[in-house]
């Protein structure tokens, strides 16, 4: 059986230098992005050289001496939270939920600044996104406001 998968819209989200302004054309079979470089050129990019920090600038950061990585601030990846990135091996659908097997419960868990935060466990899936959801609330949304209000900042 074929999952069927959600596409992301990456609209508006940070990529290294790159905003993302507009889906484009695919390259191949792969979703690709068009991008604002912060040095103003513009460039076409596929969502996984994205997502996975590979391509972080126009080509000018090469140049300037930036490596192509994700922006880590006190351990927290800021282009994975912002894109809402769920692991692959996630059988859940929703980032930071899963089936406890042996206990027949839904966790709820967190990663933030390099610490691993349990939510809890509980017998509705609902719950526990709703857990998942809340935590995301209160730590990535602050976090994610103050990184972009240095960032414009230094712009």
């Amino acid at each position: 059986m074929r999952h069927s998968t959600k596409k992301l819209d990456l609209t508006g989200q940070w990529f290294g230098r790159l905003t993302v302004l507009a889906p484009a054309e695919n390259i191949g079979s792969r979703t690709a992005w068009l991008c604002r470089c912060d040095c103003g050129n513009e460039t076409v990019v596929k969502t996984s050289r994205l997502r996975d920090g590979r391509t972080v600038s126009c080509g000018c950061a090469h140049g300037a001496g930036i490596e192509n990585r994700l922006t880590y601030v006190d351990g927290t990846c800021v282009e994975m939270i912002r894109a809402s990135t769920r692991r692959c091996n996630n059988t859940s659908g929703v980032p930071g939920v899963d089936w406890n097997v042996r206990k027949r419960t839904w966790r709820a868990s967190i990663c933030f600044k390099g610490k691993r935060y349990h939510l809890g466990s509980y017998k509705l899936f609902d719950d526990a996104v709703k857990a998942r959801k809340q935590a995301e609330e209160e730590l990535f949304a602050p976090f994610l406001a103050e990184y972009e209000k240095g960032r414009a900042a230094n712009q």
